[in-house]
């Protein structure tokens, strides 16, 4: 075999491998819902499919995405430490871009019948924040652009909404607030550039 020929194969094996998958890394302008689409339009196709089987907008579903995980596929919750070195495991079992909790993500998967759904593709976590979301209209007749009492109803689970737990935490309610305004950016961005 020539030095060349081996020479391409290395270089096109190293290129199939470490391709940088963007699956484990943030868009690289995550201020510009334009931007997002352009550098990844597999984000925006997904996006798409989950507003026309669930109705929620495109624009809802960034701004929760952005606050879950930054767009980031492998996103997990920080390790707990037992007297600040021991390792205690994750802080919860969110994971994902949509950070989804093992039994939520497990009823998704049996009631949707989608058992091989992952977490961190972005297909599945766009349709389980759709299904997710699409439920807490129905039983709490939150609106599906309505960006901010989804965020608390996702954040605090649907009884914990009913419950009001997130008027005794003020900083949850002042996140919720930033994903409202996050969704109305990304609303007139999208507009701006021809994706509404």
């Amino acid at each position: 075999m020539s030095r060349l020929l081996r020479a391409s194969m290395l270089l096109l094996l190293l290129a199939a491998c470490g391709g940088g998958s963007s699956q484990f890394s943030a868009p690289r302008d995550l201020e510009n819902a334009c931007a997002i689409v352009r550098e990844r339009p597999q984000y925006f196709r997904a996006m798409q499919a989950t507003e026309r089987r669930w109705g929620i907008p495109v624009h809802v579903q960034m701004a929760t995405i952005h606050q879950e995980s930054k767009f980031i596929g492998n996103a997990q919750t920080p390790h707990k430490f037992a007297l600040g070195i021991i390792p205690m495991g994750r802080q919860s079992s969110a994971y994902g871009y949509s950070q989804a909790l093992d039994g939520t993500w497990e009823e998704y998967q049996q009631e949707q019948n989608r058992r091989s759904a992952r977490r961190d593709r972005i297909s599945d976590a766009t349709d389980f924040m759709g299904w997710y979301m699409d439920q807490s209209e129905k039983r709490l007749g939150i609106s599906k652009a309505d960006a901010q009492s989804q965020y608390l109803a996702y954040h605090e689970g649907r009884t914990g909404f009913a419950r009001q737990s997130y008027l005794a935490k003020p900083w949850l309610v002042d996140v919720a607030g930033r994903v409202q305004r996050r969704s109305e950016m990304y609303a007139l961005q999208l507009t701006s550039c021809g994706r509404r």
